[in-house]
């Protein structure tokens, strides 16, 4: 059996990442899920292993050090990360995975699997993102500029990843990314072992 893809997709705030993993899990329900470990105690009716794996600040900062954490990141005093058995358990199950990481995260997954592909997710211009920021009305005229200076910067990333896709809309974003995935599986050499059976015979 061979391993599931781990598909890590990244993109500036805003860009519809969400959206467009949504309509990928409506589209491919058996894809795995990686649910992140935080520092955070559980809200409300959330529930450990569902929402995040609920650990404390001593047990993440352990599982740092015994390298159980991929990758990771602080905000407002708490940890998130994405844990690497989980993970590892559904590839080498040949279940692919679709995670939604940080441009840090994906370039941390790319360097420790074979098995990862990294897509960046464009807007179709940065008028276009500013107004989907500002459209959202939570956030400030400031705070839109400060993610529009941050997303500049994620874009200059963009040559790291084995792929780049602009959202245009969410369908046909959601639609080069199955054809990528299914172009990934048919690579020689994640299908050599069928050659070798047919050489055998």
């Amino acid at each position: 059996m061979k391993n599931g893809l781990i598909v890590s997709i990244s993109g500036p705030s805003g860009v519809g990442k969400g959206t467009v993993i949504d309509k990928l899990r409506e589209m491919f329900p058996e894809l795995g899920r990686s649910i992140s470990v935080t520092s955070r105690p559980p809200r409300g009716q959330e529930q450990d292993g569902v929402e995040y794996y609920f650990r404390s600040k001593e047990e993440f900062e352990k599982l740092i050090e015994e390298g159980e954490i991929i990758e990771y990141d602080q905000y407002v005093g708490n940890y998130y990360g994405t844990p690497l058995t989980p993970l590892l358990t559904m590839s080498r199950g040949g279940q692919s995975v679709l995670l939604d990481l940080t441009v840090a995260g994906s370039v941390a997954l790319q360097e420790k699997f074979d098995e990862t592909v990294t897509i960046f997710l464009l807007p179709p211009s940065l008028d276009e993102l500013r107004g989907r920021l500002s459209g959202r009305g939570t956030e400030s005229a400031e705070l839109v500029e400060k993610r529009m200076a941050e997303a500049k910067g994620e874009i200059a990333q963009a040559a790291k990843f084995d792929y780049v896709v602009t959202n245009y809309e969410v369908e046909q974003a959601a639609a080069e990314i199955a054809a990528i995935m299914q172009a990934e599986n048919c690579r020689y050499e994640r299908c050599s072992d069928a050659v070798d059976t047919l050489l055998a015979q």
